[in-house]
């Protein structure tokens, strides 16, 4: 390939078509291995812009200043043989007889000073088109992949300290507690927390606070904005608990179901001595401590509530509906639970129970109905008011977000949070293999448990009883070491 001498002794650079490729990398042909077809055309999808992201850029472009303008030859229709682009480019020497050049030559197999006659067109529309197309293909990909390479992250973290199961344990106890055989102790306070939307469910814990109170036992409920983000909650549980315990001078046994699991935590990581003791235990009931792919794949950008707008319809719902902050939602996503980690770990002397579940996906809960509020209809004439519940079809809703999660990603769940989601690091996990969605701990069923199986409230006393045995064993296990 020959060039035209450049003017002036200015150099010239040269740039060649290479119309060779190179396969993709194998993993991105391992997109969803449950649909064989959509693996395929991400598999297709990503060697074609392999291919066409290594044909498209010219090798060694440097952008040019405005006294210079790099052209790109096209060659006829009819011509044939191997394309060959040079330019070139020249200052202005400060008189008017001197002056820039820019040329590209075509060459066949003809003779070699033969100019193509071909459409000059500007190098960067190939540069820019490359680019682009490029960024369409990774924010396809992305969209693909959603949250598979997120889910779980936290347990293949070889550098945090290992769970311990405590299913057979919490099994026992309950048994144990549905004999009416009770050992929570009534030297601590019980405060539960509440998740996202509980200022707009009244019934959220009210039950396991009733049946709490029957047993002589203090227990609050945390009054906190749900829909606020995780850094505001934490101080609001904070003082919470501070309120309780120079009031009661009790220590302070947490249990978090949902955001509100995240939250507590928050609030033990980041003011944790001012916490430390004020607060026996902590229990995460449905917590996505490590991330929710639900809330990922709204929010996250890439992701599928980009196309589909969910991201600004969640915006309305949370900040305009229910007068939230939408970062309560944006917390809860794999990338901003990362982080706040990184930053803010739970401290490791802090006794953790952590507790998850499968929601079920059979047809019966279809009609299954939660109560979720009461309507109080005016006085009659007799004196009573007259109370209508307020129902709504959750137990429907988990199951088919987890069918999503399990289509796509392969993962079982509650229907918001992945089991692998669930588990804090050094804790002790209780893994039941009852089927149980996300709303049936705080939301009773219009339908009677079957007799065989434990309530919400029995549930959460179990859970509390385990969250002490393990304080006291961890209290022993450190006294042994001192000596």
């Amino acid at each position: 390939m020959r060039g035209s001498p450049s003017t002036q002794g200015e150099p010239s650079t040269s740039a060649t078509v290479d119309d060779s490729y190179s396969a993709d990398r194998v993993d991105d042909s391992q997109l969803f291995l449950s649909l064989p077809a959509l693996n395929q055309a991400a598999s297709y999808l990503a060697q074609t812009a392999s291919f066409l992201t290594q044909c498209l850029p010219v090798p060694g472009y440097v952008g040019l200043s405005e006294e210079g303008q790099e052209l790109v030859t096209l060659p006829p229709a009819s011509a044939a043989g191997r394309l060959s682009v040079q330019t070139s480019s020249a200052e202005s020497a400060g008189t008017n007889s001197s002056h820039s050049q820019a040329q590209a030559e075509f060459v066949s197999g003809g003779s070699p000073s033969q100019v193509n006659t071909g459409q000059m067109v500007p190098s960067h529309v190939f540069q820019n088109g490359a680019s682009l197309f490029q960024g369409l293909v990774e924010r396809a990909r992305k969209t693909v992949r959603g949250s598979a390479d997120d889910i779980g992250w936290l347990q293949q973290d070889q550098s945090l300290p290992t769970t311990e199961d405590g299913t057979a344990r919490f099994l026992e106890i309950l048994v144990s507690v549905r004999k009416n055989e009770h050992k929570l102790p009534d030297s601590v306070v019980y405060l539960l927390v509440p998740g996202l939307f509980s200022n707009h469910g009244p019934l959220y814990f009210v039950k396991t606070k009733a049946y709490f109170s029957k047993m002589g036992l203090v227990c609050h409920i945390a009054k906190i904005h749900s829909e606020s983000s995780v850094s505001k909650n934490a101080r609001e549980i904070k003082e919470y608990i501070e309120e309780i315990y120079w009031g009661s001078r009790k220590r302070v046994l947490l249990l978090g179901h949902s955001k509100g699991g995240v939250d507590s935590a928050a609030a033990l990581s980041l003011y944790w001595p001012q916490l430390k003791d004020k607060v026996a235990g902590l229990v995460l009931a449905q917590s996505p401590y490590a991330g929710s792919p639900v809330a990922s794949d709204i929010l996250r950008e890439g992701q599928l509530g980009d196309y589909v707008r969910l991201r600004k319809i969640m915006e309305i719902l949370v900040s305009k509906v229910l007068k939230g902050d939408l970062q309560a939602l944006e917390d809860l996503t794999y990338e901003r639970r990362k982080e706040f980690l990184q930053q803010h770990p739970l401290p490791p002397e802090v006794p953790v129970v952590s507790f998850h579940t499968e929601a079920s996906i059979t047809p019966s809960v279809l009609t299954a109905l939660s109560h979720v509020a009461h309507l109080e209809l005016p006085i009659a004439a007799d004196g009573n008011s007259t109370r209508i519940p307020v129902v709504m079809p959750l137990s429907a809703a988990m199951a088919a977000c987890s069918q999503l999660l399990v289509v796509r990603y392969g993962e079982k769940s509650d229907g918001l949070v992945t089991r692998k989601d669930a588990e804090v690091p050094g804790s002790v996990v209780v893994r039941p293999e009852r089927k149980l969605d996300h709303a049936w701990m705080v939301y009773s069923s219009l339908k009677e448990e079957p007799g065989d199986q434990a309530d919400t409230s029995q549930v959460c006393e179990a859970l509390l009883t385990l969250l002490v045995e393990v304080a006291q064993k961890r209290r022993h296990d450190l006294a042994m070491k001192d000596e």
